[in-house]
């Protein structure tokens, strides 16, 4: 049998309020691992907002495809982060494979938006103000992404 490996290309969800409360939602497999919204592309052909929805969907619960209310509220920020892939679960890639390229996104969905994890990969969630969450986050990319939050609102005439 073939082993098939992760595609090292991603994306980060940051889902928010318009208070700018961040959902967290804590992994399976690591203790204390807070984290936003994230996942690998299932196919090198799958875009990364298509990655971004399923995502979403399959973590969360939360529909933002194409046609929902939510859809309007999932913005491409356009900024990628690369960074090498935590030495525990490089197993997952291929032999060669050390780092991954993650694609930002942000999705603002309104207060007391239903949450429903997938138990197999999530425990928990929580909302937290964005700077708290981005103390919480295990990650410093999710940690950064946390923080931006404010300035990419902004400039997109969000509240």
């Amino acid at each position: 049998m073939t082993k098939i490996f992760k595609i090292p290309q991603s994306v980060l969800v940051v889902i928010y309020t318009p208070a700018l409360d961040v959902l967290l939602i804590k992994r399976t497999d690591a203790a204390d691992f807070w984290q936003s919204v994230t996942g690998a592309k299932d196919s090198l052909d799958e875009s990364f907002g298509q990655t971004a929805v399923r995502e979403v969907q399959e973590e969360t619960g939360i529909d933002c495809g194409t046609g929902t209310p939510l859809a309007a509220g999932l913005l491409d920020w356009q900024l990628e982060n690369i960074y090498e892939i935590y030495p525990g679960w490089r197993h997952r890639y291929a032999p060669d494979v050390k780092h991954n390229t993650e694609h930002l996104f942000g999705l603002q969905v309104p207060v007391q938006t239903p949450v429903r994890l997938s138990p197999r990969e999530h425990t928990d969630y929580q909302w937290l103000p964005y700077r708290e969450a981005a103390q919480a986050c295990y990650s410093p990319s999710n940690a950064e992404a946390c923080l931006l939050l404010p300035r990419m609102c902004a400039a997109r005439g969000l509240p």
